[in-house]
């Protein structure tokens, strides 16, 4: 049985084959009958490394967190996530140094994790779409590579002046895009800082 818990760009979570390269959470997401139930647990939200010191972790155990699938790390910062302090420590340092070059201040994870929780969500209610989601809007040619951004009612992945749109499968073909193009970001302002700032996103082979 393939489960819902593969997550797309929104934050929303589906049923489908592809599982994407890294793994991660949001808290604990099932009830005591296994049954999913909420669409997050708390303000740490992490992406992870899928295989790490042979650790394994149930997919839907109570009240231990609830492993979620991300297509790449494009998605899981578009989803509201930051790298794991633990399994992904280089990518932490990374993305937490580049936080601190964007806006100078000592910035631990307990500050990365509220900072995005205001940034994420205006109020999570369950199991609904994030239409409580917060997004915002600019240029096109505002944003780093490795935003996500809403064109033609649909996520796309920036890479340089190019748009590619998420599938679960990888990002689809590239288009060139007007840089000053009005788009809807995706992607929490504080992980567009980073981008900005010298964190390099780890992304599913591009075609």
């Amino acid at each position: 049985m393939t489960r819902r818990n593969r997550v797309d760009p929104f934050g929303d979570l589906h049923a489908v084959v592809e599982r994407g390269m890294l793994t991660g959470n949001r808290g604990c997401l099932v009830d005591d009958d296994r049954r999913l139930v909420r669409h997050h647990r708390g303000n740490l939200w992490i992406s992870c490394v899928t295989n790490f010191r042979g650790w394994h972790q149930p997919l839907d155990a109570p009240h231990r967190w609830t492993p979620l699938f991300f297509l790449d790390d494009a998605v899981a910062l578009a989803a509201g996530h930051r790298p794991c302090g633990t399994c992904r420590s280089d990518a932490y340092a990374s993305y937490r140094d580049a936080v601190t070059r964007a806006i100078p201040g000592r910035w631990t994870a307990t500050d990365l994790n509220r900072r995005l929780a205001t940034e994420r969500l205006h109020l999570g209610r369950g199991l609904e779409r994030a239409g409580d989601r917060r997004v915002w809007q600019t240029e096109f040619g505002a944003v780093p590579s490795g935003t996500v951004v809403m064109l033609d009612a649909r996520p796309c992945l920036v890479v340089g002046n190019v748009a590619r749109p998420f599938g679960f499968s990888g990002w689809g073909p590239g288009r060139l895009v007007d840089s000053s193009r009005t788009v809807t970001v995706l992607t929490p302002r504080l992980s567009v800082a980073a981008l900005a700032h010298g964190y390099t996103p780890t992304f599913t082979p591009l075609q």
